[in-house]
């Protein structure tokens, strides 16, 4: 029974903190508990500001935030673990081999889909990228939460 997703992306004040309150809002009427690290956690920030801002304009009321570093006991805790390109599952292997067959792109149900990091650049950036995620959240919790379809 999957009870933790772990979504991971590399500084964790972005892509991982913006998905993990999406799924967690997603995932609230079940016992799955969502959380979120950087594989280069800039740790204890605060979701960065834009991001933090596109999430508001949404309707969104996230938690408060404090990046965190991955490290292998997250890794191991962890049933399911969500990245945002290729190459953090390589960097999620190095931290834990044991990981492999429960890590996969946020953006798996769209080909295998990266979600590009945002982080300074403009507001498009920021957009695009939250465009990307809530696509990739949506499709995890139809699989993940059957009974509940995705929030539109």
């Amino acid at each position: 029974m999957l009870k933790k997703v772990l979504v991971v992306c590399v500084g964790n004040i972005c892509r991982s903190p913006t998905a993990e309150h999406l799924l967690r809002q997603c995932l609230a009427a079940t016992d799955i508990q969502v959380s979120s690290a950087g594989l280069g956690a800039r740790a204890g920030s605060p979701i960065e500001r834009n991001a933090l801002a596109l999430l508001q304009r949404q309707g969104e009321q996230p938690r408060e935030h404090h990046a965190r570093q991955l490290n292998a006991q997250l890794l191991r805790e962890a049933d399911l673990v969500l990245v945002m390109e290729h190459h953090h599952l390589q960097g999620v292997l190095q931290v834990a081999p044991e990981a492999r067959g429960k890590t996969f792109l946020l953006g798996k149900w769209q080909n295998d889909r990266e979600i590009p990091d945002p982080y300074r650049q403009g507001p498009a950036a920021f957009e695009h990228a939250y465009a990307l995620i809530k696509e990739g959240v949506d499709a995890w919790c139809v699989r993940l939460n059957p009974i509940r379809q995705p929030n539109r």
